[in-house]
């Protein structure tokens, strides 16, 4: 059977033309979004919501192009832009009954994260970032030797083609690589969990690639654009991360703090998949940040 969130129920909710994400709800109270990360789905978050749905409605959709979610084709960049993913989160809030929410995101999540607080101040009361840099200073900060960790960027910004072709002629290896060399305690995914990670994955390779491309390009478009307007985060920000700052040799809270000048950032020593490896951290990490 596929693993799902006990005790929350499961729909399908439509949030643009053609394009319905796939969302697990629970909980009753002040309204929390948790979007995942790759190569995973919402199931990341089950630890994390059943905890938070004691005091809030917990909201964890599948990301437009991933796990249970539409897929449309990548017609154009905005397709798969954060600003287009965004608004769907935005959307499928509103469509559920809140127009203004917290939101917490892990990796490609905490991106469609950022771009909303930047886009729709408004509805985003709150907003949580695990273990990603905003995009312009992830790209920023990748260069020479050190960048051979973050070798999949690279790979997936290339034209359509050869990477949707590489990537599915071997989709288990390539998704896989990722799920055990990022978890510093491999008991924290079990195998049917990490076997509906790479079946989702499997089954939407061009898709993955396109929201990996959109980071190459039309996403730092928007970033350029909002560093140069002076653009910011107001909202209550908190950033939980790995010590990639002190590895790679930069400053991860002065960077950070450019975007989101109310900020409260922590390391842990989890590894990437924080919420699966390392929940009750999260949780009062959470908490803590819809209280501020």
């Amino acid at each position: 059977m596929t693993p799902v969130i006990p005790g929350f129920d499961h729909q399908r909710v439509t949030v643009a033309d053609d394009v319905d994400l796939y969302v697990a709800v629970g909980g009753s109270g002040s309204p929390i979004v948790l979007l995942h990360g790759f190569p995973q789905t919402h199931l990341m978050w089950r630890h994390v919501a059943a905890e938070l749905a004691a005091d809030h409605t917990v909201i964890c959709p599948d990301l437009r192009g991933y796990g249970a979610s539409g897929k449309p084709a990548e017609t154009d960049g905005t397709v798969y832009s954060k600003r287009t993913m965004a608004a769907d989160v935005v959307a499928l809030a509103k469509e559920l009954g809140h127009d203004r929410f917290a939101l917490a995101g892990h990796d490609r999540g905490a991106l469609v994260a950022i771009r909303a607080g930047l886009d729709h101040p408004g509805a985003i009361s709150h907003l949580a970032s695990l273990d990603v840099l905003p995009t312009l200073d992830m790209w920023d900060i990748l260069h020479g030797a050190d960048a051979a960790v973050a070798f999949h960027l690279y790979l997936m910004a290339q034209p359509p083609g050869l990477p949707e072709q590489m990537i599915g002629a071997s989709a288990d290896a390539f998704f896989g690589h990722f799920l055990d060399a990022w978890t510093a305690d491999p008991d924290a995914m079990p195998a049917d969990v990490r076997a509906e990670y790479l079946r989702a994955s499997r089954d939407a390779v061009p898709s993955i690639v396109a929201d990996y491309r959109a980071s190459a390009g039309i996403d730092v478009e928007h970033e350029r654009a909002d560093r140069a307007a002076g653009k910011q985060l107001l909202m209550p920000v908190t950033v939980l991360q790995q010590d990639w700052g002190s590895r790679l040799g930069y400053d991860v809270a002065d960077l950070w703090r450019a975007w989101a000048p109310d900020l409260v950032h922590g390391t842990l020593t989890a590894g990437h998949f924080m919420a699966e490896e390392a929940p009750g951290d999260v949780v009062d990490a959470v908490r803590a940040l819809v209280k501020r």
